[in-house]
Order: structure tokens, then C-alpha cells, then sequence
């Protein structure tokens, strides 16, 4: 019996080990599918991929955009600057579109030209520079990344993509490949939101973009399809085409240089063409069983074709697809603008510095908390009240606060709310008890690393201040003018009160003279 037992318990795990590995090769047939998608997502004519090549920096040749960093890339010599030039550029257009990087980059450049001198400068500098830019830890990771270079590279900035990836802090797979084949003319594709949106047209490929097999085949066409010849060339006409042309609405199929390689342009043409034989009655059997379209043969099981049925009205913004958007967190802030009279006669304002890591890291902003739950105006203030105390070490009291409103500012992934109160300080020598704390001038606040949700803070508070003001001007005015129509009104009365006299005195002698003649006639 127990001999028996054991080999039960042997033939057991042999048939699990047997189970194992049937599920493994499973496991393997899917990723090696997945690895050599069908050809109808891919590019397996090189003559295509020649032809494609050619149109599209034909169109880039005419059509690109002139933009600083294009500048320095194609003129500046020295590789080091050039490199540098090129990442400092793909780090702020990251979320970010061309028209707002174009200022920034230059002053960037204009007062740190070279990696050395961005190492030379603070990390208030730099966030400095950064405001209203939005996501300020790329100002962060660019410092970082300068002082490494400086300190553990001597000052020479990586020379190859796998060593921008792994040197610098805060470049990906994208960024590394962008600036290795701009800057440095490696070979290799790069795949950027822009770039998704064309290739996915392109090959028709409506899985979820943000799959890894789709982000793998998308890398993998990519690096087909670029230029060995010119390959920051072709990357960035292929970033050209998605943001000008290839939009993700409202695209201009009817410019698209590679029009004749998108089957998306080609299945919308399709399917018109089969819902205007429905229309007319004329789909016929003999036409229904024609390929009017080189379909991929595997869609049941394809890790790259629509899971949704096709849309008519989107047309080619069938492609891409992409998991629904998770809804930003919503959050209220109580804020509070202090003011108090400068030593100079200029208004100061109290400022406090965010922690070093997290959102807004670094930056300055008005003292405020977060709030939970919810609160009355009076209970507001209170806890208002008390954060100050903490700062300034000095006594207030809740009557000082005044509402002022409401300020809403967007994050990626916040709803934020400030919810705005004020306090005039008579004292000039109010001190701040924390090191995170300082007073700043209104110039100074306008020169200093603050976030666009304070500087609409400010704006609003600048409107209520402008607006109190009127008001007590407007109250002046009108006081003014009261006591002027009164007087006007007085002096009226007094006219048509004498008026009144006099014409009842004429009316008296006219009566009596009239009485006179009577009696003397």
C-alpha cells in the first residue's frame, strides 16, 4: 500500500511537471506571436519601407518647423553642447507643446549654455527658471543630471543611447533615443505619444497603445522604418507629421505625405464605400465575398487589432486606442495671502517653501492646509489661524481673515481648489519662526520659483483688492455727491420756497388792487 501510494504520488508530479510545460509553451507561442505580429501590422515590403522613408523627409524637408534646438542640433559643432542642447529640449517638451517650450528654452540656454554651467547653478535657480512650466521635477532630474555629468563623467555628456538611459536620471526609452539620434546620429527609432498616433494609423493597429505588445511592435516599426542615413531627421519629421498633420482630431488625411501606406486611410474608404452599396441596395453576394481590404488574417487572436467594433463617424480616429483616462483626484486647499507693510513701503508677502520631493517640489507658495471633509467659513479661518500662529510665532486672531475666493488650477492628476483668505498685518517687523518661510516683496514674488496656481491666486486677490478699493472710491464719490445734492436740493428749496412767497405776495396785491378798483368804481 504504500508502495503504491508512492508511485501515485510520482505519477501525480510527472503529469503536473507534463501540465507545466504544455502551459509554458503556451506561454511561448503567445509571446513569440506577439514578438512577430502579423504582416499586415508590420512593414515586410522593403520597398515600402524606402518609398515611405523618402516621401516623408521630402514633406520634412519643406514643411519643418524652424525651432532652436533643430538650430543647434544641425549647426553647433562641439558634440557635448549639442548633446546637452538636445536633452535639455526633449526634457521640456515631455507633456509640454512646442509654443510654450520656445521661451523657455532660450532663456535656458541663454544663461546656462553648457552642462558645466547648469551644474553651477542652485536648485532655486533652476526651479527659478522653471516656473510656470509645469511638472517641475524635469527642472529637478536636468540639475541632477548636470551636476552628474560634471562630477562623475568629467563633463562630458553620454555618447551612445544605452548611456544616456542609464547615466542620466529621469531619461526613458524615448528620451534617450531621441537625443542619441538627434544629437548624436545613432540608429534608432523613437516612439513618442505623436509617434504612437502615426503608426498606429499606419498599420491599423487598435489594440490598447499602452499594452506592452503594442508598445513593443510600435518600437519595433519604428526602429524598421528610420533612416539609417538621417535618423534625428526622420524621428522628428515623424513627430512633425503627428503634431501637424496626423492630429488626434480633425487630422488632415488629404496632406498626409504617406497617405498611400495607411491602412487606417484605407479601411475608411472600405467601409464608405460598402455602407454606400448598403445605401443602394447593391451589395451583392459576389461583392460582399471580395477581400476589398488585406485584413489581418488572425484578428480573433491578434494582440494588436481592435477589441471595439469600428466607429464610422471617428474614421482613422479609430487609431489609436487607448484605456479610459482615471479621473484626477479632487482636492481643496485653504490658502491664505499675508501681506504686511515693507521696510522699503512696498507690500510684503509671506512665502513658504514645499518639500524637496512630491508635487511642486521646491517651489514657493502662500502658507495654506489641506482640506478634509467638510468645513464652515469659521472653522476655516480657525484652522487658518493656527497654521500661522506656527509660522509666525505671534498672536491673531480669527476676526483678521477675510474670504477672498476661489481658485481652481488643473494637474495631470489633481483637481485642485485653493480656497483663498487674507490677512493685512499692521507690524513691519513680523518675523517668520520657520526655516521654510521667508517675506517677499511683490518684485520679488513676480522673480521667485512660485507654481501658475499661486500667481492666480495672487490675481485673484489683486482683483478683490482693486475691487475694495473702487468700492471705497465709488462710496467716496457718492457720500460727495450726496452732500452736494443736498445742498443743491436746499438751495432749491429755499428758491422755490421764496419763489412761493413772492408769487403769493403778487397774488395778495393784485388781489387787493383788484378789490380797490372795484370799490373806487
Amino acid at each position: 500500500m504504500n508502495k503504491g501510494k508512492g508511485v501515485g504520488l510520482e505519477m501525480s508530479e510527472t503529469a503536473k511537471r507534463k501540465r507545466k510545460r504544455s502551459t509554458t509553451s503556451v506561454k511561448e507561442e503567445k509571446t513569440s506571436s506577439a514578438a512577430s505580429p502579423c504582416t499586415y501590422h508590420t512593414f515586410s515590403d522593403p520597398a515600402h519601407v524606402v518609398l515611405l522613408r523618402s516621401q516623408l523627409l521630402n514633406w520634412y524637408d519643406k514643411e519643418k518647423r524652424e525651432l532652436p534646438w533643430r538650430t543647434v542640433a544641425e549647426t553647433e559643432p562641439d558634440v557635448n553642447i549639442r548633446t546637452y542642447a538636445v536633452w535639455v529640449s526633449e526634457i521640456m517638451l515631455q507633456q509640454t507643446q512646442v509654443a510654450t517650450v520656445r521661451d523657455y528654452y532660450n532663456r535656458w540656454m541663454k544663461r546656462w549654455p553648457t552642462v558645466q554651467d547648469l551644474a553651477d547653478a542652485t536648485l532655486e535657480e533652476v526651479n527659478q527658471m522653471w516656473a510656470g512650466l509645469g511638472y517641475y521635477s524635469r527642472g529637478k532630474r536636468l540639475h541632477e543630471g548636470a551636476l552628474k555629468v560634471v562630477t562623475e563623467l568629467r563633463g562630458q555628456m553620454p555618447q551612445t543611447v544605452d548611456s544616456l538611459l542609464k547615466q542620466l536620471p529621469g531619461v526613458g526609452r524615448y528620451t534617450a533615443a531621441a537625443v542619441g539620434s538627434i544629437a548624436l546620429g545613432q540608429v534608432t527609432g523613437a516612439v513618442d505619444g505623436n509617434v504612437i498616433r502615426v503608426l498606429c494609423r499606419l498599420r491599423a493597429i487598435g489594440a490598447d497603445s499602452t499594452s506592452a505588445a503594442v508598445t513593443e511592435a510600435l518600437w519595433g516599426l519604428a526602429n524598421t522604418l528610420v533612416d539609417p542615413e538621417r535618423p534625428g531627421d526622420f524621428n522628428q519629421a515623424m513627430m512633425e507629421l503627428g503634431a501637424r498633420v496626423c492630429t488626434p482630431k480633425g487630422p488632415l488625411c488629404s496632406q498626409c505625405p504617406v497617405q498611400p501606406h495607411c491602412h487606417a486611410f484605407r479601411k475608411v474608404h472600405v467601409k464608405q464605400e460598402q455602407n454606400s452599396k448598403k445605401l443602394l441596395g447593391k451589395l451583392s453576394r459576389k461583392a460582399s465575398a471580395l477581400p476589398d481590404i488585406e485584413d489581418c488574417m488572425s484578428s480573433e487572436t491578434c494582440q494588436l487589432c481592435p477589441s471595439e467594433p469600428w466607429v464610422d463617424e471617428l474614421g482613422v480616429q479609430n487609431f489609436p486606442s487607448k484605456p479610459a483616462k482615471k479621473p484626477p483626484r479632487v482636492e481643496r486647499t485653504l490658502t491664505c495671502v499675508v501681506a504686511r507693510p515693507g521696510q522699503q513701503g512696498e507690500e510684503e508677502y509671506l512665502l513658504r517653501q514645499r518639500p524637496n520631493k512630491g508635487l511642486l517640489a521646491g517651489l514657493w507658495e502662500f502658507p495654506g492646509l489641506l482640506v478634509e471633509g467638510e468645513n464652515s467659513e469659521v472653522q476655516q479661518k480657525r484652522a487658518l489661524c493656527a497654521e500661522l500662529r506656527t509660522i509666525l510665532g505671534t498672536h491673531l486672531t480669527e476676526s483678521l481673515f477675510q474670504y477672498v475666493g476661489e481658485v481652481v488650477h488643473i494637474f495631470s492628476h489633481i483637481h485642485q481648489t485653493y480656497v483663498v483668505h487674507s490677512v493685512c498685518l499692521k507690524d513691519s517687523d513680523t518675523q517668520t519662526q520657520t526655516g521654510n518661510a521667508q517675506w517677499l516683496t511683490r518684485s520679488a514674488l513676480q522673480e521667485a520659483a512660485v507654481s501658475t496656481g499661486v500667481k492666480k491666486i495672487l490675481k485673484l486677490y489683486d482683483s478683490m483688492e482693486n475691487k475694495e478699493e473702487q468700492t471705497s472710491k465709488d462710496g467716496k464719490k457718492q457720500k460727495n455727491t450726496r452732500i452736494k445734492n443736498d445742498q443743491t436740493a436746499q438751495k432749491s428749496k429755499k428758491i422755490k420756497l421764496s419763489g412761493a412767497k413772492s408769487s403769493r405776495q403778487l397774488s395778495l396785491s393784485s388781489f387787493f388792487k383788484t378789490v380797490k378798483e372795484e370799490s373806487s368804481s
